[in-house]
């Protein structure tokens, strides 16, 4: 098959295997503090992917730490601005005091799923991006407002799927509320990745196919079954020959 994607994953969130994902995907998604997480916790986990060769990224939120970062917030625009900057600005001081370069943002929770939809919020994430440093890529799904916004900054984007998680019709994920929000088995997510990279589509739960770009798969860290779900995840990708790798920034 010959093609190539990222395995990315969403750490530093106190679940007690992230050093066992680590081993298995090629980007880590690292909680700022905001919904999880503090300066030590993030140095360390930079520190434990750096040292397996895993590329890292700032995972910042809502300040939310009750919730999660998974509550939808409306935020006064300046406010959000220096709310995401400063978690972005941390991390990449922490990764450099790391020895590690920081490769990429992922916005978690409600943040990332607001502004797939949103575009004045897009647009200051992407905004406080490029300020920090406009090499870095911007997960996000393909042709989402988020992707958009990011484009227009010049940005460089790598267009983002979900293994564990179900779609709606419109391309968007199935809430967590929802009985059917989860794919549990890790064959099932696995042909399914395959199907996205191939056919570029997914089945979504009222059974059309929505059109979907993947350059790099998500699989949840916080997820009791992550560790086996991931290598199950990996093991039948690399039987298809795909290449799993982080993507690069651009020079």
């Amino acid at each position: 098959m010959n093609l190539v994607v990222d395995l990315n994953s969403d750490l530093g969130e106190g679940a007690r295997h992230d050093n066992e994902i680590l081993d298995l995907v090629t980007s880590a998604n690292i909680a700022c503090g905001f919904h999880a997480g503090d300066p030590a916790s993030i140095y360390a986990s930079i520190q434990a992917a750096h040292d397996r060769g895993v590329a890292v990224g700032a995972h910042p939120s809502f300040a939310d730490r009750a919730n999660f970062g998974r509550t939808e917030m409306t935020i006064p625009p300046a406010e959000l601005y220096s709310l995401v900057a400063y978690q972005i600005g941390a991390f990449q001081a922490l990764a450099r005091a790391a020895d590690a370069e920081m490769n990429h943002v992922k916005p978690h929770g409600a943040l990332y799923n607001m502004a797939a939809r949103d575009r004045a919020l897009a647009d200051l994430i992407a905004r406080a991006i490029y300020a920090i440093d406009p090499k870095l890529i911007l997960f996000a799904p393909a042709e989402s407002e988020l992707d958009l916004a990011a484009t227009e900054f010049g940005l460089q984007t790598a267009s983002e799927v979900f293994a564990d998680r179900n779609y709606l019709g419109n391309g968007s994920l199935v809430p967590r509320t929802s009985s059917d929000a989860f794919v549990h088995d890790p064959i099932e997510a696995a042909e399914r990745i395959i199907r996205m990279l191939t056919e570029g589509k997914v089945r979504a739960v009222d059974g059309t196919d929505v059109n979907v770009l993947a350059t790099t798969v998500c699989v949840h860290g916080d997820n009791p079954q992550a560790v086996a779900f991931v290598r199950k995840l990996r093991e039948r990708l690399e039987l298809e020959d795909v290449m799993i790798a982080a993507p690069a920034r651009l020079p």
